[in-house]
């Protein structure tokens, strides 16, 4: 039995407000007026990157959770009892504490399909192959140029990860990088040792961001083929783009703190075809710090 079999074993489906919640081992899957949403677990990456340094405490309603490091740094970790990520932040041995990730919001708790932001899609001044960068045959420059820029048209405020993650137009401000070079095989989330080898470019070009600003995130975002049911590709493409993820630390020392995943299913595809397409089960990276750190300026007009 595969992996994704033991998932759809373990899957359980119940109701709640009109509402269908799909729960399978690590993700929560929501359908609301005929749309669904995806739902992981953060930790996970990180309890399986070195479960001797990971460790974690329950206050009140959240859980909060250490990655130790050697020379005394921990990566803390706030995920409240719904299992949205809260707050993610590095802090030093003198007691500093620089955040990374604040995906808290005011007023009470949301739904997550409340996360979605409507906003008039982009205007793109800029080469097509500049905006979506084919990982395939590109330079590091190139994929750093991408990874770096920024957003294409002006960012009016901050944005929790939450608006990021399920809002299209909002993610389409910013440049992306499509993994060309790693597919995956039907109903599979593996990434194989010779895929895995074809990261080297785009994980030097993030730790050369990271390095500049050790605040950078990038959001892996995860795809599938239209073949087969929408839990079945939400949540094959959720694990997708955590498999990129886990390699990218685990192979090439990108830290996970910098990194976010979220898998699409069937959306977006890059062939138009209802038919099995290699080409569709792939992974896109974009960088999305000024989308949730800091207002964001608009790229400067291509020469």
């Amino acid at each position: 039995m595969s992996s994704y079999d033991q998932v759809r074993r373990d899957r359980r489906e119940f109701s709640e407000g009109g509402r269908t919640y799909i729960r399978e081992p690590g993700r929560i899957i929501v359908r609301d007026r005929d749309t669904y949403f995806i739902r992981h677990d953060e930790n996970e990456r990180f309890r399986d990157l070195d479960r001797g340094a990971y460790r974690s405490e329950r206050r009140g309603g959240d859980t909060i959770t250490y990655l130790d490091r050697p020379g005394g740094e921990q990566i803390v970790t706030i995920v409240d009892d719904d299992g949205r990520l809260v707050r993610r932040s590095r802090r030093f041995r003198d007691g500093r504490e620089v955040v990374i990730i604040d995906n808290s919001f005011s007023g009470p708790r949301r739904p997550i399909y409340d996360d979605v932001v409507d906003l008039p899609p982009p205007d793109i001044r800029i080469p097509r192959e500049r905006y979506v960068v084919d990982y395939n045959g590109a330079d590091e420059r190139a994929v750093y140029e991408a990874l770096s820029a920024p957003p294409v048209v002006a960012v009016d405020r901050r944005y929790t990860l939450d608006q990021v993650r399920y809002s299209p137009q909002l993610r389409a401000r910013m440049r992306s990088v499509d993994i060309d070079t790693i597919t995956f095989e039907t109903g599979s989330f593996t990434v194989t040792p010779d895929q895995a080898a074809r990261l080297s470019t785009i994980a030097a070009a993030m730790n050369q961001a990271i390095h500049a600003n050790p605040q950078e995130v990038f959001l892996i975002e995860g795809y599938t083929d239209a073949v087969g049911t929408d839990v079945d590709n939400l949540s094959l493409s959720d694990r997708r783009a955590q498999s990129v993820a886990t390699v990218l630390t685990q192979n090439f020392q990108v830290p996970p703190e910098n990194l976010t995943t979220q898998g699409y299913g069937e959306q977006y595809l890059k062939v138009n075809t209802q038919s099995a397409s290699r080409e569709n089960r792939r992974v896109t990276v974009r960088r999305i710090t000024p989308l949730i750190q800091q207002q964001g300026q608009a790229a400067p007009p291509p020469r």
